[in-house]
């Protein structure tokens, strides 16, 4: 039996990722409404960042914003990865060489801890049943890269057991 639920015809089901990171609070909220994003399903465990340059993403200042621009917002922790597979993630980074704003992929035992751990228990479906209809729903995290944050991982997730579209929404270079 599938975990597919069967929703009315319609326009398709679509789900955007976005992160923190090469953005301003200005481009940030742009290009959410640019891709019709109608509400915003935070699953960072620590809903803050680090820097004046994104103190806009922290979590009281972010949902006054989309608040502002009618966006709305969830906070999904249930979704987030624990502290011990942050950690695992920024060893295998360290082995690397590279930052955490710098990362261009995850690490395979992360994906497959956070897979087994995290994704594989989530009730996906719930999330399905409340996507927007008139809209997209965006999953937020902080990396610039969807495929080094592991939004990504849910998005394939949600694609893979609903036919969601996915697009990743990255800042805009001028």
């Amino acid at each position: 039996m599938s975990d597919a639920i069967v929703r009315p015809a319609g326009p398709e089901l679509r789900v955007a990722t976005i992160g923190v990171y090469g953005f301003d609070a200005v481009s940030f909220l742009h290009r959410l409404k640019s891709a019709n994003v109608r509400r915003l399903l935070d699953v960072r465990q620590r809903r803050g960042v680090r820097g004046p340059d994104y103190a806009w993403a922290n979590s009281r200042r972010l949902q006054a914003a989309l608040f502002d621009a009618e966006i709305g917002y969830e906070h999904r922790p249930e979704l987030a990865p624990t502290t011990e597979l942050r950690h695992l993630q920024y060893a295998e980074d360290n082995r690397l060489g590279v930052g955490k704003r710098s990362r261009q992929k995850l690490a395979s035992e992360y994906i497959r801890r956070y897979t087994d751990e995290i994704l594989d228990p989530a009730d996906l479906t719930a999330i399905f049943s409340g996507l927007p209809q008139d809209g997209v729903a965006a999953l937020l995290c902080v990396e610039c890269s969807p495929e080094a944050c592991h939004r990504s991982l849910i998005a394939q997730r949600l694609s893979a057991l609903h036919g969601v579209v996915i697009d990743h929404l990255r800042p805009l270079r001028g």
